[in-house]
């Protein structure tokens, strides 16, 4: 079928797209209950029946994918002359109902490590609707046996056997992604830390270890010529900071808690411009007299990303 490619193609190519389906259908209409197409923000396949009725649906659409929305919407149309109508006459007489589901771009996780803490956060993010990287120098951590856990995967999960330079593979992930870095190998962490922040298309980079470790880390990174700025982007300790313990489990379920935090981020619908400010005016006149004593005061920057690292993530890569 063809939406069904559509939908692998935005899938593989990491687009934006709404699903469009003929929920039902009440006299007569150019095509029946359960007719699909699917809309993209430059392209469309398929069709519901073309005339006004599509058009419209591809119009909702490309505002859906414009704005993030993330919830399905449901899209009246009668076809009749006598109806309202947009985008030229449409009277065959019936009324459609279209369901809009939106077909959002998923996030993407790449695990570089994949020992006892890689494999335990693999298990719980394959789960999720993500695409989940599995990267490691180590072949025998990679094995069907070893991964045969991951077999009922949600998740598309794409395997690196990359015995050297796994580092290689941060220029090859997909914009946005988030990476995690905890091999076995502290100093293959500090090759991929470096490859890592001279991408600038990575969403976050995680980094687990001791405060002793990015001590170290810290200083040689500097020493390769990397600014401030780009090394503040690792975090380390990673996961939640009320979470702790040594137990690969547990720093797992920390970690995985952490990233799923960032996702919400993510779907999460922008302001636009318009709504920021009417929220800014809104908030400034609730609190105008407590905002002029505190705007003289220097704010602090909250920072998740070099909290005080608590008892598991002493634990090494």
């Amino acid at each position: 079928m063809e939406w069904v490619k559509a939908v692998q193609r935005l899938r593989a190519r990491r687009e934006a797209g709404v699903l469009v389906t003929v929920l039902s259908v009440r006299g007569h209409a150019p095509r029946e209950a359960g007719a699909k197409m699917v809309v993209a923000a430059d392209n469309v396949w398929a069709t519901v029946g073309g005339g006004n009725l599509e058009a419209l649906a591809v119009e909702r659409s490309r505002e859906m994918i414009a704005q993030g929305i993330g919830s399905p919407e449901v899209l009246t149309a009668a076809l009749s002359d006598k109806a309202p109508y947009q985008h030229g006459v449409q009277c065959c007489g019936g009324e459609v109902q279209l369901l809009l589901e939106p077909l959002p771009v998923v996030p993407s996780v790449a695990i570089f490590g994949v020992g006892h803490v890689g494999l335990e956060l693999a298990r719980i993010l394959a789960r999720h609707d993500i695409e989940l990287h599995l990267v490691d120098s180590r072949a025998d951590q990679l094995t069907t046996g070893r991964l045969g856990v991951l077999d009922d995967a949600v998740a598309q999960v794409h395997v690196h056997n990359v015995p050297v330079l796994p580092e290689l593979v941060v220029g090859e992930l997909p914009p946005g992604t988030h990476v995690v870095i905890m091999t076995h190998d502290h100093a293959e962490d500090a090759a991929l830390c470096d490859a890592a922040i001279r991408n600038d298309q990575l969403a976050t980079i995680g980094l687990i270890g001791s405060s002793a470790k990015w001590t170290r880390f810290q200083r040689k990174l500097a020493d390769d010529g990397n600014p401030p700025e780009a090394i503040a982007r690792i975090t380390t300790p990673i996961g939640i900071p009320t979470v702790t313990g040594k137990e690969p489990a547990v720093i797992a379920v920390s970690t995985a808690a952490w990233l799923l935090e960032r996702f919400t981020t993510e779907r999460a619908p922008q302001q636009t411009t318009g709504e920021a400010a009417a929220a800014s005016t809104s908030t400034a006149g609730a609190h105008a007299a407590s905002a002029q004593s505190a705007a003289r005061l220097p704010v602090p920057a909250r920072s998740a990303e070099r909290r005080p690292a608590s008892a598991q993530r002493k634990a090494t890569a």
